[in-house]
């Protein structure tokens, strides 16, 4: 499975929100510490806000902040509701198919078993677990904090 770029960033924002969770973030400083456009960036943190990921605050001393603890947020979870249902092979998209072996193909019940067991696997694991003890990753999202948990 290819993720995608949307995934990738959403990722990203959770890893430095989670990393700075003592204070609210701004999209300028994600998009500058995790090499991201800030037009991209604000697309995203606006759906993962509405998905209840994120806690947005505006006005002057605004910013984000984890919609939840580290902990409770899964990343199966966030995968699942950023790509959705996406076909792991353009064969089977909706859209312009021309493969005659489409309702037939077995290839197609082997893909979406595998892709479901990404998804499962993922689901083990918290942003939390990406985030706790992750000295050097702390340092690079945070490098002003003076103690990591």
């Amino acid at each position: 499975m290819r993720v995608t770029k949307r995934t990738n960033i959403a990722i990203r924002v959770l890893m430095f929100c989670a990393a700075n969770d003592t204070r609210l973030v701004t999209k300028a400083e994600i998009a500058k510490r995790c090499n991201a456009s800030e037009n991209h960036l604000a697309q995203v943190v606006n759906q993962m806000g509405q998905l209840g990921f994120l806690k947005t605050h505006r006005g002057r001393n605004g910013g984000l902040e984890l919609g939840a603890p580290a902990k409770e947020i899964r990343i199966g979870e966030v995968f699942r509701a950023l790509e959705g249902e996406v076909p792991a092979s353009e064969c089977f998209a909706d859209t312009d198919n021309s493969c005659p072996l489409r309702e037939v193909c077995r290839l197609r019940i082997a893909l979406a078993d595998a892709c479901e067991a990404f998804f499962a696997h993922l689901d083990d694991v918290t942003l939390d677990s990406l985030v706790c003890d992750n000295v050097g990753l702390l340092d690079f999202l945070n490098p002003m904090a003076c103690n990591h948990r």
